[in-house]
């Protein structure tokens, strides 16, 4: 797999468009800071990691009933092609409605984190 961000993005976007109500997938400490971002955020419910030697990243999805509380998701800084930005340059997602996520020297963060810390670095991807 060359892009695990974008495999987890797929995976939790198929799973709300097939009304699921938990996902799991491989762990790493970038999908585990991520998924924990969006709980943070209220876009989805609990987020654990299960299992000794080979770890998995359980997320439980939240509904607002037949919908899902994520309407998009976006990968924007890919291996191929890697965007940068500095602590001013970082956008507001749907004019702030949507979160943006951003991995700085301090680790994985949301947009208006990065902001308020004065931040830049490579922007992971959107979510509204």
């Amino acid at each position: 797999m060359t892009d695990p961000i974008s495999d987890m993005l797929t995976r939790i976007r198929n799973a709300h468009r097939a009304l699921l109500p938990a996902i799991e997938l491989p762990h790493s400490k970038v999908k585990e800071s991520i998924a924990g971002i969006l709980k943070k955020e209220g876009y989805v419910g609990d987020v654990s990691v299960d299992g000794k030697t080979i770890k998995k990243l359980k997320i439980q999805l939240k509904y607002q009933g037949k919908k899902g509380v994520i309407e998009g998701l976006k990968r924007v800084s890919s291996p191929g092609l890697r965007r940068y930005v500095g602590a001013t340059e970082i956008p507001r997602v749907r004019g702030g409605l949507g979160t943006a996520i951003v991995s700085t020297s301090q680790g994985v963060m949301s947009g208006t984190q990065a902001r308020k810390n004065n931040l830049g670095g490579e922007l992971l991807c959107y979510v509204w």
